[in-house]
């Protein structure tokens, strides 16, 4: 295989694929980027066989084939060479010569025939949306899915594709983040996929804020398509939880706070807390909301901000990064707090179709 590249094509393709390759894999394959070349596009493949990253860029194909080469050390090496065009060619030992100006190097390859094939896509459902409403929705929800591998149907999110609706939640048992959009899909259509985690962080990184997104799913795989990448990945199998149950029907408080002002207020309580005691007390009181934070051995704040409200007094302590999570995604000047007492889940809601329930700590 040989080909000419412009370095900023193959650095960028390199930094699209790259991120999902793990270099402490026990299988060597697995740590390398394919390349595969035809007449006009250069290929690139990554894969931790959960998760498997595909795109391609134009390049100056001189003899087409494929190879393997080590993602990590071709990315710093494509990275420090200078603004040019880039020459690859590889020999039967899949050992790759780069030219670019004055530099050069040799890198050691692994062939193509030991890289894992690709899962096919064969019928299925499909569904198509805007890739900015799409990567919006996982970054109000991706967050609050859970990292307890014994909790496995959590490690992910959820798509639930139902009446003409796309609804996205993600929970850890502690907390539940909620999105929903209108999405035209065939009745046949309908259903639901768990996204794993590590899926749902390489669709944030590397979705557009423009363009279609194309959506494949058949029973334990998923694939998204949009621009010149194509992400397939694992689903995660089992059935959700009843995320419903946990949402109160209806809380007798209700506060709006500029998102801005609660999200440094919290930041800076957040300063006084550890491992130990990881909490905010909120005190809410006609149209004031005091944050305040006592951790033994540590010292203490107390912080009063102005609030809508005018309802009954109500104390309650939440984690304050779990409450900080969903002000960092949200657009909105202000959101609303509902809530009942201190042992009552608190709802975070903005003017959008977005919900955030948090369960309370303990107050002590």
């Amino acid at each position: 295989m040989k080909f000419t590249v412009n370095k900023e094509l193959i650095l960028e393709a390199l930094q699209k694929v790259q991120a999902i390759v793990n270099p402490r894999t026990t299988l060597p394959i697995l740590s390398n980027v394919l390349f595969q070349s035809d007449g006009k596009k250069l290929t690139l493949s990554a894969t931790d066989l959960e998760v498997s990253v595909r795109t391609s860029i134009d390049a100056k194909v001189d003899k087409a084939g494929g190879t393997t080469l080590p993602a990590r050390r071709l990315l710093s090496i494509v990275r420090e060479l200078p603004s040019a065009e880039i020459e690859v060619d590889t020999d039967e030992k899949d050992i790759a010569s780069i030219k670019c100006g004055p530099s050069f190097f040799k890198l050691v390859g692994i062939s193509e025939d030991e890289f894992p094939p690709p899962p096919k896509f064969e019928g299925g459902k499909s569904y198509k949306m805007e890739q900015g409403v799409f990567k919006e929705m996982l970054q109000k929800t991706g967050y609050a899915a859970s990292t307890d591998e014994t909790r496995y149907i959590l490690n992910g999110v959820l798509l639930s594709f139902q009446g003409e609706k796309l609804i996205v939640v993600a929970t850890d048992g502690r907390r539940l983040a909620l999105v929903e959009q209108e999405v035209e899909f065939p009745k046949k259509s309908e259903g639901d996929l768990v996204v794993p985690s590590k899926t749902v962080n390489e669709l944030i990184r590397t979705l557009g804020d423009e363009g279609e997104l194309t959506i494949q799913a058949t029973e334990n795989q998923v694939a998204f398509e949009f621009d010149d990448i194509l992400i397939i990945s694992k689903l995660i199998e089992g059935t959700f939880p009843n995320f419903r149950q946990v949402i109160p029907a209806q809380c007798e408080e209700r506060v709006t706070i500029e998102r801005e002002i609660l999200f440094t207020a919290l930041k800076r309580a957040a300063l006084l807390t550890n491992d130990q005691s990881n909490s905010v007390k909120l005190l809410f009181t006609s149209n004031k909301l005091q944050i305040v934070t006592e951790t033994p051995d540590v010292g203490e704040s107390k912080e009063t901000i102005p609030v809508k409200f005018s309802g009954k007094d109500v104390s309650v302590a939440f984690n304050p990064e779990f409450m900080m999570d969903p002000l960092k995604c949200l657009q909105s000047d202000e959101i609303h707090i509902e809530m009942t007492d201190e042992l009552s889940p608190g709802v975070i809601k903005a003017d959008v179709p977005f919900l955030y329930v948090l369960m309370p700590m303990r107050m002590s």
